[in-house]
C-alpha cells in the first residue's frame, strides 16, 4: 500500500505503528478500524455492517498472540482504544484506557499480577475515563471524588499511587454510582458493550469543541476524519519501575535532532 494511501486511512499514530512493527520494533499487538468507516459513521450515524464480525476477527489474533481473552476471568485482555487522523491533533481527541476490565475480570488480573492495588487502579481509571468521553460527565465530577477522599484519608497532598486498595474500593463504587445516577444507565455488563461504546465515543470526539477549535485553526480539512486504534494495554501503573511518556527524536520547538521528552513514573498514558 502506498505510504499516502496508508498514511490517509490508518492515521498518523496507526501508521507510524505500523512503520516501527516493520522495522522488527517491539510494538503491543492491535488493529485500526480506518477512518473510512469513521466517515461512514459521521455519515450515517451507524456503523458499517460486518465491523463487528471484522473486529472480533481482530481481537481473536490479538489474544493468539499474548494468550489472554478479552472478557476472561482468569487471563484478561485488555486494550486500549484511541483516535488518530492524518494530521497530527495532539490532545484534541479522545482515548479510553483499560477496557476489559469488570468486576469478574478485576480479580483475575489482580490474582494474576498479585497485586490487587494495582488492578483498582486500572479499573478506577477506565471508570473515570468511560464516564467522561463516552458519557459525556464532566471530568470534575469523578476528581471531585478523588480529592475528597484524600481529604477523608487526611492526606490532601497524597499521590494517587498512594492510595491504599479500601480507598479504591470506595471510590470504585462511588464511579459505577456516578455514571449511573449522571447517565441514566449503568456501566455496561459486558466488556464488548464497553469497546463499541468506546470506538463509537472516539469517532465522536473528531466534533468534540476543542478538536473543531483547533482544525480551524490550523486549517485541517474537517472532511478527512479520524481512524480508531485498538491495540493490547502496556500498564504504566505497575509501580515506581513503570511509568508512562512522550518522546522525540527531534525537539519540536528548534527542530534539533535531538532526544525530547517528558514521563511519569507509575502513570497512565493521560497522565501525561
Amino acid at each position: 500500500m502506498d505510504s499516502n494511501v496508508r498514511l490517509q486511512l490508518l492515521g498518523r499514530k496507526a501508521a507510524g505503528l505500523g512503520e516501527m512493527t516493520a522495522l522488527g520494533i517491539p510494538v503491543p499487538p492491535g488493529f485500526t478500524i480506518t477512518t473510512e468507516v469513521g466517515r461512514e459513521y459521521r455519515r450515517s450515524g451507524s456503523l458499517p455492517d460486518g465491523l463487528e464480525a471484522a473486529v472480533s476477527s481482530a481481537i481473536r489474533n490479538v489474544e493468539n498472540q499474548l494468550g489472554r481473552r478479552f472478557g476472561d476471568a482468569k487471563h484478561p485482555l485488555l486494550l486500549s482504544i484511541r483516535s488518530g487522523a492524518e494530521v497530527s491533533m495532539p490532545g484534541m481527541m479522545d482515548t479510553v484506557l483499560n477496557i476489559g476490565l469488570d468486576e469478574h475480570t478485576l480479580e483475575g488480573l489482580a490474582a494474576e499480577r498479585g497485586d490487587e492495588r494495582f488492578a483498582l487502579d486500572a479499573y478506577r481509571r477506565l471508570l473515570q475515563m468511560y464516564g467522561s468521553v463516552v458519557r459525556g460527565i464532566g471530568a470534575d465530577r469523578f476528581q471531585h471524588l478523588l480529592s475528597d477522599l484524600k481529604h477523608d484519608l487526611g492526606s490532601p497532598r497524597m499521590l494517587d499511587s498512594e492510595l491504599p486498595v479500601h480507598a479504591l474500593q470506595g471510590l470504585v463504587a462511588s464511579y459505577l454510582s456516578v455514571i449511573e445516577q449522571a447517565s441514566g444507565a449503568r456501566f455496561p455488563k459486558t466488556v464488548e458493550g464497553q469497546l463499541w461504546d468506546s470506538v463509537r465515543a472516539v469517532f465522536d470526539s473528531w466534533e468534540n469543541p476543542r478538536a473543531a477549535r483547533y482544525r480551524r485553526m490550523q486549517g485541517i480539512d474537517d472532511a478527512i476524519g479520524t481512524a480508531c486504534t485498538v491495540q493490547a494495554m502496556v500498564f504504566g501503573n505497575t509501580g515506581p519501575r513503570s511509568g508512562s511518556g512522550v518522546a522525540f527524536t527531534r525537539n519540536p520547538s528548534s527542530g534539533e535532532p535531538q532526544l525530547y521528552g517528558e514521563f511519569l513514573p507509575n502513570a497512565q498514558g493521560e497522565d501525561v
